[in-house]
């Protein structure tokens, strides 16, 4: 996979690096779960319009943490489970996050390929200053070739209780861009609607394993709340 092990390599030195600044925190165990009119991925629609539910357990100490993530809702794939480990912290207006996260998929038409956690896995690096923020994923493992070369960056801008993010898929047969707008009424309650921008599917067709058809505006709406 090119680029794979310098990306694992800059996330781990930098984790030794920034451990330097990054505040010393006491051990903290919490939970969520959560409801969305439908599973909205990086600009694209998993669920059709079938409403998910989620819910993750997290385990924080000192800027490191890990992590299992499920959610209902994609109607390709089936139920999904995501692990992750990771280390984020700030320094005066910037922040930073270096992690490493595995999907999983147990049920559905991908279990025989994607049923055992490692078989798809991404290292992300995300970066933020003030208001400002940018995010790389690289995927590091995968079921074929050009999966394996598969990255997706996002730029984005919140203010206050509003946020946009604009995301680029980049994949052999497949460019994607995406751009999303968001209102979190509080901090259980948000909507969002996104747009696809430019879909380029290559040498695709319609029915080909990674084809993303062209699809109208995505609203959804989504409520949380954490487990205590």
């Amino acid at each position: 996979m090119k680029n794979s092990q310098k990306v694992l390599a800059a996330a781990l030195a930098g984790s030794l690096a920034l451990s330097a600044v990054a505040p010393i925190a006491s051990a903290e165990v919490s939970g969520s779960v959560g409801v969305a009119s439908t599973y909205l991925w990086r600009g694209v629609d998993l669920g059709s319009g079938t409403p998910a539910v989620s819910g993750s357990l997290d385990y924080s100490a000192s800027g490191f943490y890990a992590g299992i993530w499920g959610s209902s809702g994609d109607t390709a794939n089936g139920t999904e489970y995501d692990l992750y480990l990771g280390y984020g912290g700030e320094a005066g207006k910037f922040s930073y996050d270096l992690s490493v996260w595995t999907y999983s998929y147990p049920t559905g038409a991908a279990q025989e390929e994607l049923g055992t956690p490692g078989n798809l896995a991404e290292a992300v690096i995300a970066l933020g200053y003030g208001p400002v923020s940018f995010s790389y994923f690289d995927a590091i493992a995968a079921p074929t070739d050009d999966a394996e070369d598969y990255t997706y960056m996002t730029l984005g801008l919140s203010l206050e209780a509003f946020s946009v993010t604009y995301g680029v898929h980049n994949e052999q047969g497949l460019d994607l861009s995406h751009i999303d707008f968001s209102y979190a009424y509080n901090d259980n309650l948000s909507f969002t609607i996104s747009a696809q921008i430019d879909n380029d599917n290559g040498d695709l067709e319609e029915g080909d394993e990674g084809y993303v058809g062209t699809t109208d505006p995505t609203f959804v709406v989504s409520y949380s709340m954490p487990i205590e």
